[in-house]
């Protein structure tokens, strides 16, 4: 699967840029992770929150991802690490998931590599996205 443009809102990119650069991400991080958001926003598209089309997984989006393999579906919010509870679906974005989805879009087929081997998902569905709600403050 060919990796797609994966498209940010500016404030999302600005933040992610400052969790890398944070000392927390070089204390706890792992660094593959790390290296992998590095990448992810290396090549992202970067738009202000008004541009963001509404099928973008962002920052605190709920999504609905089928894995392609078990045809099971799975919904999680994706948020900062500090908020991160994989017990009520909150999904960090230094996950292997949560770095895999960032700025992919409804439709979107994707394959991350995760520490039990390969996973290939869809993005079915963007449930909730804070800039489609204006709820711009999470």
């Amino acid at each position: 699967m060919m990796r797609r443009q994966i498209i940010l809102t500016t404030e999302d990119y600005q933040r992610l840029e400052s969790l890398l650069a944070s000392n927390l991400a070089r204390i706890a991080g792992d660094k593959e992770r790390l290296n992998e958001l590095r990448a992810e926003l290396d090549r992202a598209q970067v738009v202000p929150q008004e541009e963001v089309p509404e099928d973008v997984v962002t920052m605190n989006s709920a999504v609905a991802l089928r894995d392609l393999d078990t045809n099971e579906f799975e919904t999680y919010t994706l948020v900062y690490p500090d908020r991160a509870d994989i017990a009520n679906y909150k999904l960090s974005v230094l996950a292997p998931i949560g770095t895999a989805i960032i700025g992919y879009r409804v439709g979107d087929e994707l394959k991350w590599r995760v520490p039990a081997g390969w996973r290939r998902l869809k993005v079915e569905q963007v449930i909730f996205q804070p800039e489609r709600a204006g709820v711009l403050d999470l």
